[in-house]
């Protein structure tokens, strides 16, 4: 019962080691991944986005249901430049500061940005104003 009992610990001892072998040799080397040789990934270049900050414009008088229309132009303006891929992500302001909100936006050039922001009802009608930073 003894030679039965060692030779059970010896296998299981050995099949422990050999898988510890085993998960040691599976490991695989992972290699840097070269940029330059895909320029479908990489330019050399750095992409470049605009931050366009939306604060309070000097025309804050609109009566309830003129602002409504206002903010329904302006929410149908932000999902227009979205799925048009020129706003990547917009987001309002959580408290009620000069800052109402905020764009990352995809434009070659400021041109492009004002082009793109001054379509937006709540810009044109003076109750938003909007700085842009590259």
């Amino acid at each position: 019962m003894n030679s039965l009992l060692s030779f059970l610990v010896f296998i299981c001892l050995f099949a422990c080691n050999n898988k510890q072998e085993t998960s040691i040799n599976a490991i695989k080397t992972v290699e840097k991944y070269d940029f330059s040789k895909d320029t479908s990934v990489y330019s050399g270049e750095m992409k470049r986005y605009w931050l366009v900050l939306l604060k309070k414009g000097p025309n804050r008088t609109h009566d309830s249901v003129s602002a409504a229309k206002i903010q329904a132009g302006h929410m149908a303006n932000i999902n227009r430049l979205a799925k048009e891929g020129k706003i990547i992500m917009a987001e309002p302001m959580g408290y009620d500061g000069d800052l109402r909100g905020i764009f990352i936006m995809d434009c070659k050039d400021s041109t492009e940005v004002e082009t793109f922001v001054n379509t937006d009802t709540a810009v044109i009608t003076g109750r938003l104003k909007m700085e842009y930073y590259p």
